[in-house]
């Protein structure tokens, strides 16, 4: 058995691709990128223009948005994917570290809102599930 981070749905070690996100009592197939290589965390959103949908980054427990071009909603996931926090980071900011933090979902500013994210609130990522509109990088 791996020893990566795993999807809710017990899939096992969750690899770069894409999937869904589910929000409970919330948004139901979010269209997801999934960064859980080294190479794909560190490229993140850097020198993006957007991002339709959302991007996790996994393992991880801070992020910056340092050469980005856009403002991002930031959210914090503890190892049971329950969010512990969220943020919306300007262009040029440094993330502070969530201690109990193990992955994190970055999306445009305004979308975590009309998901429902907020803390306390659990998300399921489904890797290699095909959503209507695929993730998509600008």
């Amino acid at each position: 058995m791996g020893h990566g981070p795993h999807g809710v749905d017990g899939a096992g070690p969750l690899r770069d691709g894409t999937g869904t996100l589910r929000v409970a009592g919330g948004a139901d197939g979010v269209p997801l990128l999934i960064a859980a290589s080294w190479r794909a965390r560190s490229r993140g959103l850097l020198g993006r223009d957007g991002l339709t949908g959302a991007i996790l980054l996994t393992p991880a427990g801070g992020v910056h948005t340092f050469r980005m071009r856009f403002a991002i909603d930031v959210a914090y996931l503890d190892r049971r994917f329950t969010v512990l926090a969220v943020h919306t980071l300007r262009p040029g900011r440094l993330g502070r570290p969530r201690l109990r933090a193990r992955h994190v979902l970055e999306a445009e500013a305004g979308a975590m809102e009309r998901w429902g994210l907020r803390p306390g609130v659990r998300v399921t990522v489904l890797p290699g599930s095909s959503p209507a509109h695929p993730p998509s990088l600008r």
